[in-house]
């Protein structure tokens, strides 16, 4: 008998998954305490669906069967069970076969495969969720194929199949569909199933911010407390479904003025969502009342979770373990609420009173209610509008993934502005940003980038500049200050992008003319010489001059500068209507203006002061390009010039305005973050391939990796040794030099009269690797006299040979010595390096880094993006080296550690590239057991730690 606490139970196939109507069910093994579990399932099985399933009518499972679908070894006998609630809503289970089709163990590869869903979940992407990780489960236990025998008339399940994206082979026998399924992952495969993840994750958060209905728990009959305040933010919003309130002490029909209830139970009608505003301890029965209820989301204001300390902790892990048993998404504990301003919604479940901003075209997500607070005050207060407000909290369940994911392909969402203190899963948040920045702007603050002791925020291995040049990479606007994700976010929501980096200026300050000028300078840009209007220049003079400014070929965008007239008050709206007058007959590049002691004019200018006005010609955002299997990541501009020409489309009835800004620093800033953002655009249209190399053993890796870390701790990391290392890097094509151990001096000369002469003697003692500098290392020892004469020299120098570990190795070609590395950041996820090796390169820290996986365009612009890379391409007349075979050996690399989460870390050093091809010479290599959420493998929702 297996049960879920015996040791041979696989408790990490457990796992959550949202379904594709953003519902979620957990799939867990199937186990031997799951006898009526099974039973009770089956009985809520059609007799239509149990036909299909068994070819025949079987209306109930006999003892036998409930036995033998409930006992399992796990690697030849699998089932596994989506649940809800606790019950089994869909079945899937295989069984090894052999050649003839019966019962067999490994090495048998091929498997037998079954599904049963219940009616009245089917539909809803159970059966495909399913087929990920009952295929995840296969390949782990050695399985390569999957064959199904289905009936023509089950269409569904032969779509479940053939929509998979595996290579497959389909044939008509004896009555029935015969479908046989290579389980190796294709890029269609994957395709697929990230498209199903989009989909869906986008479907749950909707389902949160488009409800039909709202049920507050938690709100007290005197008005006061958290429940009342965002009641009263719903009814004064506008919402446009039913609203409720509950109070288990309610003695009124009514609290506030809306319908009040003692409990969820009392509400005869669904509700979609609940906001619970109660103490911690009394969530628990609160959860339970709207699972019960059919509730689909839950907004958990109540603090004293996770961020209260191991106490509250365990709470929050109770509380998402509670949430998903019954299908519900969770935002918060400790959130601050949401807001949706879409005219058919108006819904603002959250603490920020009414009217909490403006409706506009910016999506807004934070992980701290306090910066959101601060962030929804100050684009209120320069009359900017939001299309969607998310303020997660401890973000035990929703974060900023599944909100990228809805914005992706959200209409009413031009600009994406997102404060985070941690990524949470950085690949899938590299790759979800990469996507959602090729058609939209991404634009991000991180705080916690330097962790105090003591704070829940984990801090990163690599440097702040590191991390912020990799998210660039992935076409994030990187900002350091919630001020500039203002700025950022107010220029590109209401101005295209510019073509190129010129800058005109002009104003009525010569002197702010002068500063704005310095500014661009400092940010890379390229401003043409100001032009001063004088300060007797009316609004006309300014409308005639931004004219001419957007009508030249000669710049890319204007920066307008404005110091006060005796009557500003007078004037402001004047000259704001001059510059509008102005850009409606010029569009197409960006404007934004810097007022000193003008905030009348900055009011006017703001998009709640424009007033409506006939469609502008501007260029739209590019349409996203459909995913397909060539490309289902890139999502380019279907033209790459529209990327410097586009702006967002005007809502009905939102219109942008000119953003103001009462620094020139900070106009300069946004400008400059928009021209880089542009030239990402541009270059991301042709973001290159990851390549697929033939010779790759990608299975024999796995089979290793596993074999290496059976019996290995979770938290531990296990070095591999140098004959274990060559073995896994060949199987990637990464051959290394050939290295024997040298522990005498006569050990060393038989080992040079093998490798043949001349020969290089090394340590390799830990405080001395790859540290030339110390005499660790004799190259070119042409004969034995020469090897034995430089071995006493290394020990009388440095040490015993125990403690130095002294090696051979044959000479290899003359070259340049390298650096590549990948490591693991829990900042930026896996991330490949490149340097020159040597103590200067360290010193001045001149080394790239790209993000995992790496492009061929990734590796080209790796080895050409160090200050050094001329030593690389013949300085001062010397041979240049073989750069094309140093790419493929960084791709490599990025291969193994994207295909393998196992592996922690891989370090080659030094890699001498000469004029033909390249040594590596010595090699490091760390693993450990992958973490429990990752970005590969089949779609699953990340779980709380220690969940």
């Amino acid at each position: 008998m297996t049960t879920e606490s015996d040791l041979s139970y696989p408790a990490h196939w457990e796992a959550d998954v949202v379904l594709r109507d953003g519902g979620t069910a957990r799939i867990r093994p199937i186990t031997t305490d799951d006898a009526g579990r099974l039973v009770s399932f089956y009985e809520q099985v059609s007799d239509e669906s149990k036909y299909y399933r068994f070819f025949a009518p079987y209306p109930r499972l006999s003892d036998r069967d409930v036995r033998r679908f409930t006992h399992h070894d796990y690697v030849d006998r699998v089932g596994l069970a989506a649940t809800i609630g606790g019950e089994f809503i869909a079945t899937v289970r295989y069984d090894r076969i052999g050649p003839d089709g019966r019962p067999a163990s490994a090495p048998a590869d091929e498997a037998e495969v079954a599904f049963l869903v219940q009616d009245a979940h089917q539909g809803r992407g159970v059966a495909s969720a399913l087929l990920e990780h009952i295929g995840a489960v296969a390949r782990e236990r050695g399985i390569r194929r999957f064959a199904a025998e289905v009936l023509p008339a089950n269409s569904k399940m032969i779509k479940v199949f053939t929509d998979a994206g595996y290579q497959q082979k389909r044939s008509f026998e004896d009555g029935s569909v015969h479908l046989t399924l290579d389980l190796e992952p294709t890029a269609e495969s994957l395709a697929v199933q990230r498209a199903r993840e989009q989909r869906a994750e986008a479907r749950s958060v909707q389902r949160l911010l488009a409800p039909g209905s709202v049920a507050v728990i938690g709100v007290s009959r005197s008005g006061a407390g958290v429940g009342a305040a965002v009641l009263r933010n719903l009814r004064d919003a506008g919402f446009h479904g039913h609203l409720y309130a509950v109070n288990e002490a309610a003695d009124t029909d009514l609290l506030d003025g809306v319908r009040a209830y003692r409990s969820l139970a009392g509400i005869a009608a669904p509700v979609d969502l609940a906001v619970i505003a109660v103490p911690a301890h009394r969530v628990p029965d609160a959860v339970t009342a709207c699972g019960e209820h059919g509730v689909q989301g839950l907004v958990v204001l109540s603090a004293g979770y996770g961020e209260s300390g191991p106490a509250g902790q365990e709470r929050q892990r109770d509380l998402l373990r509670q949430v998903r048993s019954y299908g519900m998404r969770l935002i918060g504990p400790n959130a601050f609420g949401v807001i949706n301003t879409a005219p058919e919604t108006e819904l603002n479940a959250s603490l920020a009173p009414a009217p909490a901003t403006e409706r506009g075209r910016i999506g807004l997500f934070t992980q701290s209610g306090a910066i959101g607070i601060a962030l929804l005050s100050g684009l209120l207060r320069r009359g900017a509008g939001l299309s969607s407000f998310v303020s997660a909290g401890n973000r035990a369940d929703v974060s900023g993934n599944d909100i990228l994911q809805y914005w992706y392909d959200d209409d009413a969402t031009d600009v994406a502005l997102m404060y985070l203190e941690t990524l949470g899963n950085p690949r899938k948040f590299t790759r979800l940003a990469r996507r959602t920045a090729a058609v939209k702007p991404v634009v991000v603050a991180r705080g916690g980038r330097h962790t105090p002791a003591g704070h829940v925020v984990p801090g990163t291995r690599l440097p702040d500049a590191t991390v912020s040049a990799l998210l660039r990479q992935a076409g994030v606007i990187r900002v350091d200050t919630v001020t500039e994700l203002v700025d950022v976010g107010l220029l590109l929501a209401g101005q295209p992008l510019p073509a190129g980096p010129r800058v005109a200026i002009l104003g009525n300050s010569e002197s702010l003319g002068v500063l704005t000028y310095d500014a661009c300078l400092t940010e890379g840009l390229r401003p043409l010489a100001p032009l001063d209007l004088t300060t007797a220049a009316s609004p006309e003079d300014f409308r005639a001059a931004l004219a001419v400014a957007l009508a030249s070929p000669d710049n890319d965008a204007v920066v307008v500068t404005a110091i006060p007239w005796v009557r500003e008050q007078e004037l402001a709206g004047d000259l704001a209507g001059a510059l509008r007058e102005a850009v409606a007959a010029g569009p197409g590049k960006p404007v934004a203006v810097v007022h000193v002691e003008l905030g009348a004019l900055a009011e006017a200018l703001s998009p709640g002061r424009a007033q409506p006005a006939a469609p502008s010609p501007r260029t739209p955002l590019t349409p996203r390009t459909p995913q397909t299997p060539e490309g289902p990541e890139s999502a380019p501009t279907a033209d790459p010039a529209a990327a410097s020409s586009a702006v967002p489309p005007a809502a009905d009835g939102v219109q942008a305005g000119i953003p103001a800004y009462p620094a020139a620093e900070r106009a300069v800033r946004a400008i400059a973050e928009a021209v880089r953002y542009a030239q990402w655009r541009r270059a991301n249209a042709d973001a290159g391939q990851v390549p697929e190399f033939e010779d790759i053993d990608e299975a024999g890796a796995a089979a290793q990796l596993a074999a290496l870390l059976a019996g290995v701790s979770h938290d531990a990391v296990l070095t591999l040794s140098e004959a274990d290392a060559r073995t896994l890097l060949a199987r990637y094509g990464i051959l290394l030099h050939t290295t024997l151990p040298a522990p005498s001096a006569d050990a060393a000369a038989r080992a040079a009269r093998v490798l043949g002469y001349p020969v290089a003697l090394k340590t390799t003692a830990p405080h001395l690797r790859h540290r030339a500098d110390l005499g660790g290392v004799r190259l070119d020892l042409t004969t034995e006299a020469e090897l034995r004469r430089s071995y006493e020299e290394l020990t009388e120098l440095l040490g015993k040979p125990q403690e130095l570990l002294p090696v051979v190795q044959a000479m290899v070609p003359r070259g340049v010595d390298t650096v590549v590395r990948c490591v693991i950041d829990p900042a930026a996820g896996a991330v490949l390096s490149f340097g020159l090796a040597g103590v200067a390169s360290e010193l001045l820290g001149d080394t790239s880094h790209r993000l995992v996986p790496a492009t061929d365009r990734d590796a080209a612009g790796l080895i050409r993006s160090i200050r050094a890379a001329p030593l690389l391409f013949g300085w001062r007349g010397s041979d240049p080296v073989d750069t094309p075979a140093l790419e493929e050996l960084l791709l490599r690399v990025s291969r193994l550690v994207d295909d393998h989460p196992e592996v922690a870390g891989v370090s080659l050093e030094p890699v001498v590239v000469a004029t033909e091809g390249l040594s590596v010479l010595s090699a490091t290599v760390r693993v450990a057991r992958p973490p429990a959420r990752g970005d590969l493998g089949p779609r699953t929702l990340p779980s709380y730690p220690g969940y």
